[in-house]
């Protein structure tokens, strides 16, 4: 099995459309070089958003999200909470593409998400039993059994980093003990935020992913809102919300040509 290893942390950044979307099908995606520090206006053409702009974190250098995909309520904020879920758990509204990290003084912060096809299927309870940060990702047996062109040259995984589905964090979905190997994690594909796609479960901006990582707790309970429950508490301006999106597929050259992979030695 391959040792995934990026030697190229420091410059690979993406230029605003997605790379592959964990959970199904990939996009496509473009990497350029980040500049050394100064006018941000000169380095991305645009002036960042306050809590979306050029961040390092763990030896990544992740790029300001442009305006155009923040466009209220396309970004995080702190909302009365108007449901019934206790602080500390998690609701995600898969109808008007919010996930909603409670508190106890009855406000919740408000993260927009984006819905895959594995996303709106999931129901019920679970529990985020792991988190982990940058982490790689694999095709699970079943994708690469139902849709063997689109996964297959992705069989021998894609390393954690900038390249990967997963983003910069990742919460895994536990009912009871078993993993149900659904994920809420970050995502590249930054047009995905508020809509819905043929791909991926639930997905945030990066800079969404590590603020909510960082206030979640292990164990944390993860409940989904319905439809009629939606539509009762925030009514049809958002619910439903979004659009679906077609799938985008990416080359497997772009992906492995952006990450260094060491083979593990004695295989």
């Amino acid at each position: 099995m391959p040792d995934f290893s990026s030697t190229r942390r420091s410059f690979l950044v993406l230029s605003g459309t997605a790379l592959l979307t964990a959970c199904s099908a990939g996009t496509g995606q473009v990497f350029t070089e980040v500049g050394e520090d100064g006018d941000p206006v000169e380095r991305f053409g645009f002036s960042p958003v306050e809590g979306y702009g050029p961040l390092v974190d763990n030896g990544y250098n992740l790029p300001p999200v442009p305006p155009q995909y923040l466009e209220w309520p396309n970004r995080r904020q702190l909302v009365h909470y108007e449901g019934s879920e206790p602080a500390g758990s998690i609701e995600i509204d898969p109808h008007a593409k919010f996930l909603y990290y409670i508190l106890a003084d009855g406000t919740a912060w408000r993260y927009p998400i984006a819905v895959g096809r594995a996303g709106l299927s999931l129901r019920g309870t679970t529990v985020v039993r792991q988190k982990k940060e940058w982490p790689g990702w694999t095709p699970t047996a079943n994708m690469l059994r139902t849709q063997p062109d689109v996964y297959g040259p992705f069989r021998r995984g894609v390393p954690g980093g900038l390249a990967s589905p997963l983003g910069a964090r990742a919460l895994y979905l536990y009912r009871g003990n078993r993993d149900s190997y659904y994920r809420i994690h970050g995502t590249n594909d930054l047009g995905s935020i508020g809509n819905s796609g043929s791909a991926g479960c639930i997905r945030l901006f990066n800079h969404d992913i590590i603020d909510l990582a960082s206030r979640v707790d292990i164990p944390t309970t993860v409940t989904i809102r319905t439809a009629e429950d939606s539509l009762r508490l925030l009514g049809p301006l958002y619910t439903p919300r979004g659009v679906e999106l077609p799938p985008k597929i990416i080359s497997p050259e772009t992906i492995y040509g952006a990450t260094d992979l060491t083979p593990d030695a004695g295989v």
